[in-house]
């Protein structure tokens, strides 16, 4: 049943640049349709020098909540009243929630990955596990921060590169979390082998693997690395299963790739707006069915 638009529908919305391949405007408005809410969301192309004036726009208007996608997460910042822990340590948005004009800003794509996990693995307490980060890019650095307020115990961050901001997060971390953050760099092949040896949870968050460039490329080649309790994960996911993946697998390792993680930090986002769960299992369905290569 199609609901229709009153005077009383609620807006909800993306900015970002590109936004027309977006599939969270049906993610969202499904859920509304699905609670009987009157809401509605819509994808506007917003670029970064556009963003001061959409968001005047937008608390003019009262939109209730609105989404952020690249480039924008680290642009929104300082247009927020207040942040989350995790906004804040990130240094990026992507979900507003506008209560009377006032700005709350977080970040939900950690949260996202992590519910992924717990769909795909059931590993749902990170308490007192250990955890080994290939990349930091944005969405893995939302990763890292939200594992380690959930409480891992220990996160051994490779990168190709020390960033000042990348290095400025992992001290914040250290400071604010009990958990132990550690960064290396990617070229020390000793390090990373001994690491996942320990670990119980692996992420890749690199586009090493993804399709069509790099794909059939792994940054771990050799599956004596694993260990069969080992959770290997990937945030790619074209193809389905990345030579990482692949050979995690064939060394008896659980495995996930990044397909739902979108859907996941969507359902992170709808809950803060209107309370309410996402029908996840309805969503899927719908919108996330694998494609056949």
């Amino acid at each position: 049943m199609k609901q229709e638009i009153t005077g009383h529908t609620a807006l909800y919305c993306l900015l970002g640049s590109p936004v027309a391949h977006s599939i969270s405007p049906q993610m969202h408005n499904a859920s509304f349709l699905h609670h009987g809410l009157d809401a509605r969301y819509l994808a506007f192309d917003v670029k970064p020098e556009q963003l001061a004036d959409a968001i005047k726009g937008l608390k003019a208007i009262g939109v209730r909540g609105f989404n952020l996608t690249m480039p924008l997460k680290r642009e929104m910042v300082p247009f927020c009243d207040r942040l989350s822990p995790a906004a804040e340590i990130c240094g990026a948005v992507n979900t507003v929630i506008n209560e009377n004009g006032i700005l709350t800003g977080t970040t939900t794509d950690g949260i996202g990955y992590l519910l992924s996990a717990k769909d795909a693995t059931g590993l749902d307490d990170l308490h007192g596990k250990k955890i080994v980060q290939l990349g930091a890019g944005g969405a893995g650095v939302s990763a890292l921060v939200q594992a380690a307020l959930d409480g891992a115990s220990q996160i051994d961050l490779f990168n190709a590169h020390a960033r000042p901001e990348l290095l400025r997060i992992v001290d914040q971390l250290q400071t604010r979390t009990r958990c132990d953050v550690r960064f290396h760099l990617l070229a020390d092949q000793d390090a990373l082998k001994k690491a996942v040896g320990s670990a119980d949870l692996l992420v890749n968050t690199t586009p090493v693997g993804m399709a069509p460039d790099l794909e059939g490329q792994s940054l771990i080649t050799d599956p004596g690395w694993f260990h069969k309790d080992l959770v290997v994960s990937d945030m790619i996911y074209e193809p389905m299963e990345t030579k990482l993946l692949a050979l995690a697998r064939q060394a008896g390792c659980r495995t996930f790739n990044g397909l739902y993680m979108l859907l996941y930090q969507g359902a992170a986002s709808f809950k803060i707006w209107t309370g309410l769960e996402m029908p996840v299992e309805e969503i899927k369905k719908k919108y996330f069915t694998p494609k056949k290569r």
